[in-house]
């Protein structure tokens, strides 16, 4: 008892610590927002479908490579989506915020993989990844 009365400053910390690790984890799990790194690697490695959320006018002056544009209020149901759920499917819009939106409708719909990427088209430009406009 001693030992917890002298130490509870530490006990504290390491009970926050191990907190804000298991918040994390569970984040992840959830299917959050992945960074621009991972949203390549999962492009390049398992296939995964690359979908910008922006309206067409912003989709027209500038996205991701190879981004297929399906705006968030045509996401339901669109055509464009892989109609095979187990597919990653990864969403941008310009700071990654509608991506997160649709990344929530489309893992209620069934797509069980589909993630942000966090900071969107921004921060994909920032880590000096291809953008193209449209032609």
């Amino acid at each position: 008892m001693k030992f917890i009365i002298d130490n509870w400053m530490l006990i504290l910390l390491a009970a926050t610590s191990g907190g804000l690790l298991l918040w994390q984890t569970l984040q992840k799990s959830q299917g959050g927002a992945v960074g621009c790194n991972e949203a390549v690697r999962l492009i390049n490695r398992e296939k995964a479908v690359l979908v910008d959320v922006s309206e067409p006018t912003e989709y027209a002056t500038g996205h991701a490579n190879g981004a297929r544009s399906i705006p968030l209020g045509s996401l339901a149901g669109a055509k464009e989506l892989p109609s095979n759920k187990a597919l990653p499917v990864v969403l941008m819009c310009a700071t990654g915020t509608r991506s997160a939106r649709a990344a929530s409708q489309l893992r209620k719909a069934g797509h069980e993989k589909a993630v942000s990427v966090a900071g969107g088209l921004k921060a994909w430009r920032e880590a000096g990844l291809p953008v193209q406009k449209a032609s």
